[in-house]
Formats: C-alpha cells, sequence, structure tokens
C-alpha cells in the first residue's frame, strides 16, 4: 500500500461536559497538529498516490472551517463534547466529502483505499480516525 501524507496546523476554542475532564471543563483552547494520509493499492500514472498540493489545499479549506473558532458556537457541534478522537472523525467525513467531490483531481476519489487523519494535541498525545474512503 502507497501512501502520501501532507500535515498543518490549527487553533480552537471549546468546553467539555461530564467530571472526567476536570479543569476542562472550562472554556480553553488548543493548538492541533495534523496529519492527513493518503493511501492507494498502485500509483496513478504520473507514479502518484494523488497531487500533493491538491491534498494540502483540502486538508487547509476543512481546517479552515475551524480554526479560530470556539467550536461550542457551532451548530454541528452542539450538545457534542468536540474532544480529540471527535475531531479527528469529523475531519477524516468533511475530507472525505471533499475527496468525493474532485478536490484531489480527476479520478483520484475512486482510487484511493483509505485515509488516516492524525491529530495531535501535544508531543506526547494525539488520537486518529482511519477507514476506507467511498
Amino acid at each position: 500500500m502507497y501512501s502520501l501524507a501532507v500535515s498543518s496546523h490549527f487553533m480552537i476554542a471549546h468546553s467539555f461536559v461530564g467530571e472526567v475532564f476536570g479543569p476542562a471543563q472550562q472554556l480553553h483552547g488548543a493548538t492541533y497538529a495534523i496529519e492527513a494520509e493518503f493511501r492507494r493499492a498502485s500509483l496513478d500514472a504520473n507514479g502518484l498516490v494523488c497531487d500533493i498540493g491538491l491534498a494540502l489545499e483540502a486538508l487547509k479549506a476543512v481546517l479552515g472551517e475551524l480554526d479560530y473558532r470556539n467550536l461550542d458556537e457551532i451548530d454541528a457541534f452542539r450538545g457534542r463534547n468536540t474532544t480529540t478522537e471527535f475531531l479527528a472523525g469529523e475531519i477524516f467525513r468533511r475530507l472525505a466529502g471533499r475527496i468525493a467531490g474532485g478536490a484531489l483531481g480527476e479520478g483520484t476519489a475512486g482510487s484511493l483505499a483509505g485515509m488516516r487523519i492524525v491529530l495531535r494535541e501535544s508531543p506526547v498525545a494525539w488520537a486518529a480516525y482511519e477507514g476506507a474512503i467511498a
């Protein structure tokens, strides 16, 4: 399996509900480092998994919907704990939608076997979500 990854970062504010979160129940900020890895069984005619520039543009477009936002104020997230795990899955879904819409170039969407999103909240803690791209 071949893979290509791009990375970026984004900043958010949010709070959590539940005793398990301790002081993080109060509004706080986070700066996440993110890696999006795209996988396919064979390379395309140009020897690529996908266009690296288009992959980075697509990732940045998804992050632009979250960057510098208070996630508690986004309707789609109301009543949800926007944990690192949750956000990794949400970014996966949003990026997969862009890929299906052609964001990585013509024919790429149907050739990718899967994708993995790694969301790092600190140098010692991170979460990931991976799956097939339909």
